[in-house]
């Protein structure tokens, strides 16, 4: 690592922190049923909530014009008061102001490294990317709420996964091009390694994009069973019944999507075994071997809590601890497949 790049490391890795952050807390939005909660978006209005009670009263008015208020607080057992409406207000308007802290400390650092001529041309072109993929990244996320506003109060599983997957890519991205920086002198590749780990990561992001439908489709609240689903079936009859084909069965299905959801646990911790059992072939270097060995450590500790999660029912702090560690799996797969291949 240069001396020089020190700074532009430490601004990397202060945004792979709160992307991190933005999406613990995004679980817990959604993971309370407090995602619809702010029923507009604005850049700077809604920056802090509302300072008066007249303004609480106002937004809370507004939020009642909704489906979920309409088909579903309002029918709560002892009701849905402005206090209750407020602690759902908090996550989802936490969750954004998180994401406007991360463009600020972003943006100005940028700017200044651009000032300061801090930044090569290919970080520079990176940078620009991660710019981008912020700005798409803040779209998909109104694009996600937007579609629980309309008329069936809870957001599309499909933009919800989508929400949630370009959140992690992004945080990889991120830590990427640090890594381009930390690591700069290329190495000799072991493209057989190397190809193995790829597959480990697109499997990974597939497993990761059906955790976000598992969420948006409750589809964890049912088939509590393992290793096999309910009944003692391996893939349970209802998979075939719920929807009309396969293919929608396994997408929007809540049988279907736990089921590849929970099959693709065997295929990602198989892609990393496999890449641990390879790599003993081989004369790695500390930094190499070290980053696999995470990776079946984390895989391990991943299957165990989707497994707790499931058999308990999918509670808020279990919920939230596996996907938690997803970050961490995600973020020791990035690492070694840049070590193998630079």
């Amino acid at each position: 690592m240069k001396k020089e790049n020190k700074a532009v490391i430490i601004w990397l890795f202060s945004g792979c922190l709160l992307i991190f952050l933005m999406v613990v807390v995004g679980g817990i939005t959604r993971l309370t049923n407090s995602g619809l909660s702010m029923t507009d978006w604005h850049l700077g209005k809604d920056t802090f909530p509302p300072l008066t009670e007249a303004k609480w009263q106002e937004a809370f008015e507004h939020y009642k014009q909704f489906p979920e208020y309409q088909k579903i607080n309002q029918f709560k057992d002892g009701g849905f008061s402005l206090s209750d409406y407020k602690q759902i207000y908090f996550w989802e308007w936490f969750h954004r102001f998180i994401a406007r802290i991360l463009g600020i400390v972003f943006m100005i650092p940028f700017v200044w490294f651009l000032i300061k001529k801090k930044l090569d041309k290919p970080t520079i072109k990176k940078s620009i990317i991660l710019l981008g993929m912020g700005a798409l990244q803040g779209f998909f996320g109104w694009f996600m709420v937007k579609s629980g506003l309309i008329n069936d109060p809870d957001v599309s599983h499909f933009r919800l996964a989508l929400h949630l997957t370009f959140a992690f890519v992004t945080f990889a991205y991120t830590l990427w091009v640090a890594l381009d920086l930390i690591y700069p002198v290329k190495r000799n590749v072991e493209k057989t390694l190397r190809n193995i780990a790829r597959w480990a990561l697109f499997f990974l992001l597939v497993q990761i994009i059906y955790g976000g439908f598992v969420a948006g489709l409750n589809a964890g609240l049912i088939h509590n069973h393992w290793p096999l689903m309910s009944d003692g079936q391996f893939i349970h009859d209802s998979v075939f019944l719920e929807k009309d084909s396969l293919l929608l069965s396994f997408t929007e299905g809540k049988s279907g999507v736990q089921f590849v959801h929970r099959t693709l646990a065997y295929v990602v911790t198989g892609f990393i075994l496999f890449l641990y059992f390879t790599s003993k072939k081989y004369n790695l270097d500390f930094n190499q071997k070290k980053g696999i060995q995470s990776l079946v450590f984390l895989v391990f500790v991943q299957f165990a809590l989707g497994v707790f999660t499931l058999l308990y029912g999918v509670p808020l702090w279990l919920g939230l601890i596996h996907q938690v560690n997803a970050f961490f799996l995600l973020s020791a797969m990035t690492y070694s497949l840049h070590r193998l291949s630079k």
